[in-house]
């Protein structure tokens, strides 16, 4: 590469490079069947085993530090080795020195974060620049996106996807890989299928009735790989219908490869050790990471028969297809670094157009004719960039929250930062380990202290009241892989978190001061028992290295917030149909929820249960305020060359310039009572609208986007007669509505697969 020239020292290249002496054939994009024609059973095997089976993991630095994995060099055939690196929201690598310096890679905003811009093209932009940044390190491909639907907000994983709607999180996934790819780097559609835990994630069988199976977790991806051609896709670890995903052959072969098309890449996780062949013969074309039991025990299998050669050939294709297609191959140039300082300024705009307003009474945002403030919370000086696990990026720096409103001319309590700072140092002191490793190092960050417990000290929220003009209070969650979130002091806030926000409100409130809330969060808290009391309450989620930054932007007015929930807030987490069927703390480790899950609410996921059945939420899906407010007007819907064409005008009549996402929902007059009220069909943006300005949004669908799945037909069914195209700012304020007529049924059939080991009894809404 331009910054470390690949790194190729010689001992590494032969480890990863070994193999027989081979023919002079190189490899072309045109050639890939004579190349596997020639290579050896022994080469063939160890080309979809990754190259760890055969490098040690203290030299895989001799590649690209950091990265995740890398596939097998053949030289005699002119195979190059690739490299594969995490990236949900930046590049994953350790940073690279370069002249005594080192280089970092830029930490974007969180998926969570992007799905709330409702801006595919916004995504497309920043998945553009970390494209850039793979390209300069030498990364090939970038594993994301990850598109799992939010089946439950204590997922620990959830911060990584988009959305509880397979519509939102398929657009939005294929956003993110056209905008990568667009810069010749690979992507990874993942985790495919039915990632929706942590607990037990390697064995955990996900019990799913069809109907939901298809309608909801693999429709994200369906509509995804119509929207976008991802290099590969992996596969997840659970099971579906009792068998292991990465062994799947109904998954990987007949719905994936057959139903959908797809003649990419398929992955496997990493180190989730499978039986190798069986992963072959299920459609898994490449173990990752690789282990040399893998390479063992393909070989075995070819050797007694018990694994063809036309699996074999067929996966060895699949790989080299990849590899022609990398930058490794192509040997194209690119930029000695990458430019961080742009790729920081458009972290900073994304981050403020995802952020979501919740509250916002009177008018207390921007703010305006303020000047000192107090700045409660822990997390307003250690705040939160992204999540941990593989999302963790080794950026340059983080700019918290009270930084980024110091820089803006803001005067933050003195007294009451250096409180916060040596509570801080304290609670440092506990978690860092001077053994600790490189990569928990750089995980360090993701780690959220316990909130300050302020009730020892009477007065100080009152003497703060007294002096300062307004209030900021910051609560802040983190998230990683490998755990679930809990729900006391998770999902709900903790005893001292509620203190804090009563008494500042109390305090700041009597002395008719403002109090704004802000939720430096990576899914779903609790809100409806404490929401009344601050003035406003603005969601930030992760919004990756500029946090600081972005937050002073939109608190001043500087950026108006467009950002919409991707999910629904319930009232509380009873509330929601999957909590009877999700691990919680205390659990037993084996049976219901652990060795399986039985989604047992099939389709009746985030807002298609809340609307359907009229229950009260906190605040509904695609749910965000605005500085300014739009009118909606003039909406038509008609089938223009095979497809419905939704139109509606969006005029700005507020006294600020903002952005406005509508929402396509349909619904049939006449449902089935198994089918939602309504459902996410198209969505749109407006550009940046002046006060008095407009524009009409332009939203279609299909009459294949209108069908619901009919398991005894094995088909999807799209029943004639009238639906309700509804044009909303969220699900819940729908401001118009037309009808449409399908005249006559229609079917189309797909294969009968997939089935559950133990039938799902689903629940029903009256």
């Amino acid at each position: 590469m331009k910054c470390v020239d690949r790194v190729w020292i010689v001992l590494g290249f032969l480890f990863c490079s070994l193999g027989s002496a081979g023919g002079s054939l190189r490899l072309a994009e045109d050639n890939i069947d004579e190349i596997v024609r020639q290579m050896s059973p022994r080469e063939k095997a160890m080309l979809l085993v990754g190259c760890e089976s055969l490098v040690s993991k203290d030299s895989l630095t001799v590649y690209v530090p950091g990265a995740a994995g890398y596939t097998k060099a053949f030289p005699q055939y002119g195979i190059p080795s690739t490299v594969m690196a995490d990236g949900p929201v930046g590049v994953r690598i350790f940073p690279i020195k370069v002249d005594g310096k080192r280089h970092y890679c830029t930490c974007f905003p969180s998926s969570t974060l992007l799905a709330s811009t409702w801006d595919t093209q916004l995504v497309e932009t920043q998945a553009g620049a970390m494209g850039e940044e793979a390209a300069v390190y030498d990364v090939d491909v970038i594993l994301t996106p990850g598109i799992n639907i939010m089946r439950n907000p204590l997922c620990g994983r959830n911060f990584e996807y988009f959305s509880e709607d397979p519509v939102l999180s398929g657009l939005m996934g294929a956003a993110m890989v056209n905008g990568v790819q667009s810069r010749g780097i690979g992507t990874s559609l993942k985790h495919f299928v039915a990632n929706n835990q942590q607990v037990n994630k390697l064995n955990n069988d996900s019990r799913i009735p069809v109907k939901a199976l298809r309608e909801i977790y693999l429709k994200g991806f369906e509509i995804c790989l119509q929207h976008s051609n991802p290099w590969t896709v992996m596969s997840s670890y659970n099971k579906i219908g009792g068998i292991l995903t990465q062994s799947n052959a109904e998954l990987l072969r007949t719905v994936l490869r057959e139903e959908w098309g797809y003649d990419g890449l398929v992955v496997s996780d990493w180190y989730g050790k499978r039986n190798s062949p069986e992963q072959l013969e299920g459609g898994t074309n490449l173990l990752m990471p690789g282990e040399k039991a893998q390479l063992e025990e393909i070989e075995a299998g070819i050797k007694s028969g018990a694994l063809s050669m036309e699996v074999i050939d067929d996966a060895v294709k699949h790989v080299l297809d990849y590899v022609v297609k990398t930058n490794a191959f192509r040997k194209d140039i690119h930029a000695a670094l990458p430019d961080l300082e742009q790729h920081a300024t458009l972290s900073r705009s994304v981050a403020g157009q995802g952020m979501v307003l919740l509250k916002n009474d009177s008018c207390v945002l921007p703010l305006k004719g303020i000047k000192n403030i107090s700045l409660f919370g822990a997390t307003a000086y250690h705040s939160i960039a992204g999540g941990g696990g593989s999302s963790n990026v080794n950026k340059s720096h983080i700019v918290d929250i009270s930084t980024g409103l110091e820089q803006v001319g803001f005067v933050l309590d003195r007294s009451l930062k250096d409180l916060y700072t040596k509570y801080n140092a304290y609670q440092e002191a506990l978690l860092v380990d001077p053994k600790a490793t490189d990569w928990e190092r750089l995980s360090y960050r993701r780690y959220v202290y316990p909130e300050m417990d302020l009730m020892p000290n009477k007065t100080l929220v009152g003497e703060q009241a007294k002096s300062n003009d307004m209030a900021v209070v910051v609560i802040g969650r983190g998230s990683t892989e490998e755990s679930d979130r809990k729900v006391h002091d998770d999902f709900n806030l903790s005893d001292s978190e509620i203190y804090m926000i009563d008494k500042v409100c109390e305090e700041f409130h009597a002395r008719n001061k403002k109090v704004v809330v802000l939720l430096n969060i990576g899914g779903v808290v609790e809100t409806a028992s404490w929401k009344n009391k601050p003035d406003a309450i603005l969601s930030v989620w992760f919004p990756g290295q500029e946090c600081g930054h972005a937050v002073a932007d939109v608190l001043t007015g500087t950026v108006n917030p467009s950002g919409k929930l991707p999910m629904t807030f319930p009232v509380r987490y009873s509330d929601i149909p999957s909590s009877k069927n999700y691990p919680t703390v205390g659990e037993t480790l084996s049976g219901e929820n652990f060795d399986y899950t039985s989604y047992e609410e099939g389709v009746w996921v985030g807002y298609r249960y809340f609307t359907t059945a009229d229950k009260a939420v906190s605040y509904p899906f695609g749910y965000g305020l605005s500085y300014t407010e739009f009118l909606y007007s003039e909406p038509s819907v008609k089938k223009e060359k095979g497809r419905w064409v939704a139109k509606i005008k969006v005029t700005n009549v507020g006294a600020a310039e903002g952005h406005e996402s509508v929402q396509v929902y349909v619904g049939a007059e006449n449902r089935a009572s198994e089918n939602p009220l309504r459902e996410l069909k198209a969505f749109g943006k407006t550009k940046l609208l002046k006060p008095g300005e407009s524009e009409i949004l332009t939203m279609n669908f299909t009459d294949y986007d209108l069908a619901h799945f009919d398991e005894p037909s094995s088909s999807w069914v799209l029943e004639k007669g009238l639906y309700k195209v509804s044009f909303g700012a969220s699900c819940e304020d729908i401001r118009s509505v037309r009808d449409i007529k399908v005249k006559k049924q229609q079917r189309w059939g797909v294969n009968r697969v997939l089935n559950p080991v133990v039938p799902v009894q689903t629940m029903t809404i009256d």
